[in-house]
């Protein structure tokens, strides 16, 4: 065995949500300006390394990296009957 210092770094995890698609439902968690954490629950309008943009009932939402916690895909909301 060599001791040698040219090793290559070893590499950042994947992005999570860069593996998801435009167009499904996601749930992120956030820390928002408080502390505190919120979530983010909708359609995924936009996915980039540093970023994600999701259309929530609230409006549209952006979510920097650096704030999220953790998110998913979820599955479409139920059919809502009587309404």
């Amino acid at each position: 065995m060599s001791n040698d210092d040219t090793r290559r770094p070893t590499p950042p995890p994947p992005l999570p949500w860069m593996s998801w698609q435009v167009g499904q439902r996601v749930v992120v968690r956030y820390r928002d300006t408080d502390g505190g954490s919120r979530d983010a629950l909708g359609t995924l309008v936009e996915a980039a390394p540093d970023h994600v943009v999701i259309d929530a009932r609230r409006g549209r939402v952006r979510v920097d990296a650096s704030q999220m916690i953790v998110g998913k895909v979820v599955r479409p909301p139920r059919p809502r009957f009587g309404s």
